[in-house]
């Protein structure tokens, strides 16, 4: 009986868990997120480390942000980013294939959407649990939102450096202007940093940057 009433106390938490996230995500159709957890992740971990932190955040509408930038990241991180659901099937089975023969796991092929609900609701920690979440959450925030709207959130709040989030702050923290301003060099170095903000600076990135923004061109940007 006990066992009985936690499997259910458990089941009746994921679900409301669930139908909570489900609410908030038909709220971003109109409201722009104020914080994410990974931006409360990084002020914990600065806490506890006894560091400084300071957050540079400010949401701006996808006209603001670049074309340059847009195509930019929609080239680095999905390419297929407007023709799939919120799974790239096909960059998977590559991942998976590359995997398979370095016989180690290495990039995680995320699409934008698996990496915006990631850094809205979940962290930067790798499990299984998360990720399993993250796939669960994918659906509801493809059928809710537009691919803009996906789009414009992403840009809004990933990391794009310590305590950096968003294309606006990033481009003023890195090059001294707006987002709107990006050209294409600045966007595909800034591009370029995103799979590891905290390590990578945009002006290292002449080999990965060079990649984008082939990659830009051969889409017909």
């Amino acid at each position: 009986m006990i066992a009985r009433k936690l499997v259910l106390g458990s089941l009746l938490l994921v679900v409301g868990l669930y139908v909570a996230c489900g609410a908030g995500i038909f709220l971003l159709r109109w409201i722009n997120p104020s914080t994410t957890t990974v931006q409360i992740e990084r002020r914990v971990q600065a806490l506890r480390a006894h560091r400084p932190y300071k957050k540079r955040y400010e949401f701006v509408s996808l006209s603001s942000i670049s074309p340059n930038l847009q195509h930019a990241v929609v080239a680095a991180e999905d390419g297929r980013f407007r023709q799939h659901h919120g799974f790239d099937w096909i960059e998977m089975q590559k991942v998976l294939e590359d995997d398979m023969k370095r016989h180690k796991l290495g990039r995680g092929g995320s699409t934008i959407t698996q990496q915006l609900v990631k850094n809205l609701f979940l962290t930067t920690e790798r499990s299984l649990v998360r990720k399993g979440v993250e796939s669960a959450l994918v659906p509801p925030v493809e059928a809710l939102l537009t691919k803009d709207r996906i789009l414009e959130l992403y840009l809004n709040v990933i990391e794009w450096g310590p305590g950096i989030y968003g294309a606006e702050a990033a481009s003023e923290q890195y090059y001294h202007s707006h987002a709107s301003e990006m050209t294409r060099e600045q966007a595909a170095r800034l591009a370029a940093i995103i799979p590891a903000p905290l390590k990578r600076k945009p002006e290292r990135m002449n080999e990965y940057s060079a990649d984008i923004l082939y990659r830009m061109q051969q889409s017909g940007w």
